[in-house]
Order: structure tokens, then C-alpha cells, then sequence
């Protein structure tokens, strides 16, 4: 098997037929789907596609444990971590595939992810660290996007007309060397051992995550512009906008205290967390704001 798609839903009858009709590939695939206990006709519909592995959670693990699912029945030389609110364009995962082929030392690679009028998404960031997320929290990234000191971490700035060496593409799609993700697995958190995504990440940072230990392990990650994904972003997690906001925050938190080991972290922590505490605040009460608003 040259390829598996692992796509995890929760709640995505909305987008769920139109991704996995769109999937078109010129090698054998296989495509495995985790539900995790949608109320809405996800399920319904996904019986409707005989070709899948569907597996159905009774609760709702999270991506990262989902995702973990479906890597473990993977059978192909490559995975693709899909999103349901995307639409694969043809040839796109072929491009993708066809360059870890030719690539050896490439452990992942990520396609231009577009908006349905074709507007290429920022989709590319940097591995976030305290300073960076620091600038994020007290608004000096959206003062100076494209500064490569304060708007480091969004980058804003970067090239996407250009395939490049990056560190942390979205995970709306991505393609991985299984290998590289069995190789991995050990390095997760106690908790999680034996699997390639960190659960204690449930919805955010996860793929963060998994990038820095790729990276740290010596694999590249590359963006691939000229692979498109059309791609509805945050389909599922707008639905619990609210309650997202703040495990986003406290997810960023998470990261930096695993990742930092500069043994003045909990100084950093100090200034850091009222930072998260009160930004997400903030951004709930405007989300809550915005949705009274008429």
C-alpha cells in the first residue's frame, strides 16, 4: 500500500462527502475515517462510502488520540492527516507523494492550502517559543505582521509562491513517511507512549508538536506550492468557538513547558501565564459580543 488517509470528524456531515469524493490518487490508497460520536448525519453519511475504514468512537477523544487511531491501521508507506472541510485537487497528492519519493530525507511535506475563491491561506508558521508567543499576546505580531522579530511566529512575511524547507505547516493536510511517525512514537509524553500525536494536546498543538520532534530528529518538513488544497478552515472547532479558545490557549501553554528547556521556564511562566489567562478572556467575551450583534 503506497498511501493512507486518516481523517477525523466530529460533527462534519456538512463537508464529510465532498472531501473524501474529491480524494483522488494514481497509486493504491486507503482511506480510514474516526468518528469521534458525531450527533449530527456524519456517520450516516460516511456509511454511505463502502470503499473506507470507518471506525466510531463512543465519546469524543480529541484529534490527537483520533488521529492516533487511524495511524495505527495505517498500512501505507506514506500517511495523510486530512481534515474533513477540506477538497484534494487533482493531482495534488500525487505531488505530494511523488516528492518524498524523490526526497529520502524529507519526513513530511504540505501542500498550498486555499480558500474556496482561491485565496492562498496562511498556512505556514514557525515553531513557536515563549519570545515569539510573548510578541502574539500583547499584540505587537498584529502591530508589525511582517517584522521577523515580532511577527515571527504567524509569518506573515513568508513566500508562498516558493516550495520551501519549513517548520510547522498546518495539519489540515499533510502527508508523513509512516516510518517517521513509528519512529516517533517513543518519544510521546508517558501518558501517550506508543503513539505518534502527544494526546495531552487533544485539539491544538498536536501537529506543533509533532513537528518539533520530527525536527528534532532530524527530518525535514517541506511546503509544496504548487500541490492546492482547498481548505474551509475551523468547520468543526467554530462549532465550540468558545471552549476552543481557551484549550488554544492553554494547549500554547502546554507546548512551551514540554519544549522549553532553557531551566528558566517558570520564570518565563510567570509573565506568561496572566498573559494566556487574560487574552482568552478577552477573545471570548468579544466572541460572545460579536454573536449578539445583529
Amino acid at each position: 500500500m503506497k498511501l493512507s488517509i486518516v481523517v477525523v470528524t466530529w460533527n462534519s456531515a456538512a463537508d464529510i462527502d465532498a472531501c473524501i469524493d474529491s480524494i483522488n490518487y494514481g497509486e493504491e490508497f486507503e482511506v480510514i475515517v474516526v468518528d469521534n460520536a458525531s450527533t449530527d448525519a456524519t456517520v450516516e453519511n460516511l456509511r454511505r462510502h463502502h470503499h473506507l475504514t470507518l471506525i466510531e468512537n463512543a465519546g469524543n477523544l480529541g484529534y490527537a488520540a483520533a488521529n492516533n487511531q487511524g495511524i495505527k491501521l495505517a498500512t501505507g508507506e506514506y500517511v495523510l492527516l486530512l481534515n474533513p472541510d477540506t477538497r484534494t485537487t487533482l493531482g495534488a497528492l500525487d505531488a505530494l507523494s511523488s516528492y518524498l519519493d524523490e526526497h529520502p530525507k524529507v519526513g513530511a511535506v504540505a501542500p498550498r492550502l486555499v480558500g474556496r475563491d482561491g485565496t492562498t491561506q496562511f498556512s505556514i508558521r514557525s515553531l513557536p517559543t515563549a519570545t515569539s508567543l510573548f510578541w502574539e499576546l500583547i499584540g505587537l505580531s498584529r502591530l508589525f505582521p511582517k517584522s521577523r522579530v515580532f511577527g515571527r511566529w504567524k509569518m506573515k512575511y513568508f513566500d508562498y509562491e516558493r516550495t520551501a524547507e519549513v517548520e510547522q505547516p498546518m495539519a489540515s493536510c499533510l502527508m508523513l513517511r509512516k516510518a517517521v511517525l513509528d519512529s516517533l512514537a517513543p518519544n510521546s509524553s508517558l501518558l501517550t507512549a506508543n503513539f505518534p500525536m502527544d494526546e495531552q494536546f487533544p485539539m491544538f498543538y498536536n501537529d506543533v508538536d509533532l513537528s518539533k520532534r520530527m525536527a528534532d530528529a532530524g527530518w525535514k518538513t517541506v511546503y509544496l506550492p504548487d500541490a492546492r488544497v482547498v481548505h474551509r478552515h475551523g468547520a468543526s472547532t467554530k462549532q465550540v468557538r468558545a471552549k476552543m479558545i481557551r484549550e488554544s490557549h492553554r494547549s500554547a501553554f502546554r507546548y512551551l513547558r514540554k519544549h522549553d528547556h532553557s531551566g528558566i521556564f517558570w520564570l518565563k511562566a510567570v509573565v506568561l501565564l496572566p498573559l494566556f489567562e487574560i487574552t482568552s478572556l478577552l477573545r471570548v467575551i468579544v466572541y460572545r459580543l460579536r454573536r449578539r450583534t445583529p
